[in-house]
């Protein structure tokens, strides 16, 4: 896992193909000062949009993804009355219920804590050059891309249209 040194205030963001380490994470932002540690766990999971998820690849501009993942660490700081925050992403192959990403936040006060980690895996989803791409037993598409055709096995339940079908796995 790639880390950006500690900054001042002993932030931790990594980046990189190895597995996260969720405990080191927390001992890392946990201080005697804290009343909370509020963490994010992304996991892969076997399913999107209806269909079975064999498996994740993800892929990133390291160097951007770095600076903007910082960048989030230290505007939680000045947004939010917290102590430390770890973030942790992983790249490459990722199997079904591993970890793709990690946040934690320690703060004196659990309501700090709690808003603060929520924007920073928003902040993390809508900024930082991470790509999803999930791979399904007929293909693969890029998370955010259109979804390909169904199988022609997967029929739609009577009396419903496909072009139903494919409305609501698309809302979903």
């Amino acid at each position: 896992m790639r880390a950006m040194p500690t900054t001042p205030a002993n932030d931790l963001i990594q980046l990189g193909h190895d597995p996260i380490d969720p405990g080191a994470l927390v001992r890392h932002v946990r201080t005697d000062s804290d009343g909370a540690v509020v963490t994010f766990d992304g996991c892969v999971r076997d399913n999107s949009h209806g269909r079975r998820t064999l498996y994740l690849e993800y892929e990133s501009y390291e160097s951007m993804a770095l600076a903007k993942l910082r960048e989030i660490a230290a505007e939680l700081r000045a947004k939010f009355a917290i102590d430390r925050v770890a973030i942790a992403h992983r790249l490459g192959r990722l199997e079904i219920g591993e970890t793709s990403v990690y946040i934690a936040v320690s703060a004196p006060h659990r309501a700090a804590a709690f808003d603060a980690c929520r924007s920073a895996i928003d902040t993390l989803k809508r900024t930082v050059p991470i790509w999803k791409k999930e791979y399904f037993a007929d293909g693969a598409v890029w998370a955010d891309g259109e979804l390909p055709p169904p199988p022609a096995h997967e029929a739609a339940a009577p009396g419903v249209s496909v072009s139903a079908t494919q409305s609501a796995k698309t809302a979903s």
